[in-house]
């Protein structure tokens, strides 16, 4: 599909109150055209919440539950059970967190809600660190990336939270990024259509926290995919789907770019450059990528996830 056939209605309106060049809000924007009206959002503390805009007015324009950092996934249970009652069961409950408040605050109430087999999805749009309260590392910051907690490079590698909630059995799971809205768009709307509880994680390259010019945002989102430093795949049925460009990485149809190019456009890894080149934390960033794409050609492979 074009962009061109994306719903024209606005849902987020005028007056976010994000970072110039923020991917989340993006993300946002092109979710809500999917989702439509009939949705309610359950949101922690992360970005998005304080992009609500200022008391007493808000940028959204369908009802949203704020919760505590851990809480989200809870939150949005009792949303799906209150719903339920009042026979409204085809409402979108939709939670909508960073990656602190999935991969490591909220991770105990997300997996209760997949086991319980709660009707909702759950978007993840993540930048690697916890942006809103001053760039700290968390769960999904990658090796060697720095943050106001690891000043000097961050010393392990992130977590695998995708391959953690498939194998919770969820019916349907995909990442996404915003810098391909219509695949965004899409995957949102197929997640709409299945019952159970659903997980979309969004790749969201952030200006100030990955320290790069704002206006190279969507430029950003793109070169993780193209460099395959973020696949875009959908997980369904038991099965991997890969898309786009990270299709042809994965059937090795065609080369990703250089690595370097996405790591050298970060601030974050610029100690990985300068005062010199540190070759050997270069080169365990390429074999960590090289080994998740031999793990997923596996799977794909052996028809497992």
């Amino acid at each position: 599909m074009a962009i061109k056939s994306l719903p024209a209605e606005e849902l987020l309106n005028t007056g976010n109150t994000g970072c110039p060049g923020c991917p989340s809000s993006l993300a946002l924007r092109i979710a809500l055209k999917a989702l439509g009206k009939n949705t309610v959002f359950t949101i922690p503390a992360c970005c998005a919440v304080v992009c609500l805009g200022g008391y007493p007015n808000t940028t959204f324009n369908v009802p949203v539950m704020s919760v505590a950092f851990e809480a989200a996934a809870a939150g949005a249970s009792g949303l799906v059970a209150g719903l339920k009652r009042q026979g409204k069961e085809d409402t979108n409950v939709v939670v909508w967190a960073g990656d602190g408040g999935t991969y490591d605050i909220g991770i105990q109430a997300l997996s209760g809600a997949v086991e319980r087999g709660t009707n909702f999805i759950y978007i993840c749009y993540n930048n690697e660190m916890y942006s809103n309260t001053g760039i700290q590392r968390s769960g999904a910051t990658p090796y060697g990336a720095w943050t106001t907690t690891t000043w000097t490079g961050k010393t392990e590698g992130k977590k695998d939270l995708p391959a953690i909630i498939r194998a919770h059995g969820v019916p349907y799971m995909a990442t996404a990024v915003a810098s391909y809205p219509e695949d965004l768009f899409q995957k949102v709307r197929k997640a709409m259509s299945i019952k159970g509880p659903k997980y979309i994680e969004i790749l969201a390259p952030c200006p100030p926290g990955w320290r790069y010019p704002m206006e190279k945002t969507v430029e950003m989102g793109r070169l993780a995919v193209e460099t395959g430093a973020w696949a875009l795949y959908e997980y369904e049925n038991g099965l991997l789907n890969f898309n786009l460009k990270s299709k042809s990485i994965l059937e090795k149809k065609s080369d990703p770019k250089p690595l370097e190019e996405y790591l050298k456009l970060q601030g974050r890894f610029a100690g990985l450059f300068k005062p010199k080149r540190n070759d050997e934390a270069l080169a365990r960033i390429q074999q960590d990528l090289d080994r998740s794409w031999d793990r997923f050609r596996k799977q794909v492979e052996c028809g497992i996830a």
